[in-house]
């Protein structure tokens, strides 16, 4: 049996304590689609709605299969009437999302990897970065298939045992990635941000403007943005391990300038300076 949790959406808070939490199904990644695939999650509401939930600069890539009503999602601001989202991707934002839905959403999420979202699609990333898409946009019928077989069923083992074999059917087949932007977006990673890009291009024998070219195609957004990302999640992880978060000794601790460096960040990222933040876990 799958672990189930009384949580929201991973990687979203939500503000105030909600009463019919949804249910979180949680299922393991296959061994095969490790390095492409962070997680796969089933979600269901049990009628209580999100208002305005925030989601912080994820560093993956989104595939929501949604078969209940719809969310209401928007990149950097509140979303509107027109901002109706059931099944969709999203490439990474530099930036913070709000959500809302009904209380009846339901959804499996699968959350790539962006090199990982590169060899699923099979589009160049840049074509879905910092936008919401919709599926039937894609155009893919692969996907669609897929959707619709989810649609007509009620059981979250066999819901999951679809979406598993699709992932390991395409992920088998696709291009492998092209190892001078794995190599820099683990050094990315490994930095937690702080490596200086004109050096990782050199230590590639290439441009800055070349890998940033190359970044667009495999990422979806530049290597200095993806740092910022990966620099501002560290500084969130810090926060949340703290009982009470210093953020002068977290801004040195993740390479910021100072503390208001640190905070424009969060301006950007979270939409909030840090200390106006929804309460940690």
């Amino acid at each position: 049996m799958h672990d189930t949790a009384q949580d929201p959406p991973p990687g979203t808070t939500v503000p105030g304590c909600l009463e019919g939490a949804p249910l979180m199904v949680r299922h393991p990644v296959h061994a095969d689609l490790c390095g492409d695939v962070v997680r796969i999650v089933g979600y269901r509401e049990n009628g209580a709605a999100l208002d305005n939930a925030v989601e912080m600069a994820a560093l993956a890539v989104p595939l929501i299969l949604g078969f209940g009503e719809p969310f209401q999602i928007a990149l950097g601001r509140a979303p509107a009437a027109e901002d109706r989202y059931d099944s969709f991707t999203s490439g990474l934002y530099p930036g913070f999302v709000l959500m809302n839905s009904t209380g009846r959403a339901e959804c499996i999420q699968v959350d790539f990897t962006p090199l990982g979202a590169r060899r699923f699609f099979g589009i160049p990333m840049r074509e879905i970065a910092q936008r919401m898409v919709r599926l039937d946009d894609l155009g893919d019928p692969d996907i669609a298939r897929l959707r619709e077989r989810l649609g007509a069923e009620s059981d979250w083992r066999r819901r999951f045992g679809l979406v598993e074999t699709v992932l390991l059917r395409r992920l088998a087949g696709a291009p492998p990635r092209r190892e001078a932007i794995a190599q820099a977006f683990d050094r990315i990673l490994a930095s937690r941000g702080t490596v200086r890009i004109d050096a990782l291009a050199r230590s590639l024998d290439c441009t800055r403007k070349h890998l940033n070219q190359q970044f667009g195609e495999d990422v979806g957004i530049g290597p200095k943005a993806t740092a910022r990302m990966v620099r501002f999640n560290r500084a969130l992880a810090l926060a949340r391990r703290a009982e009470a978060a210093d953020w002068a000794l977290i801004a040195a601790d993740c390479g910021y300038a100072d503390q208001a460096h640190l905070v424009r960040e969060f301006r950007v990222f979270s939409g909030a300076t840090p200390s106006a933040l929804p309460s940690f876990p």
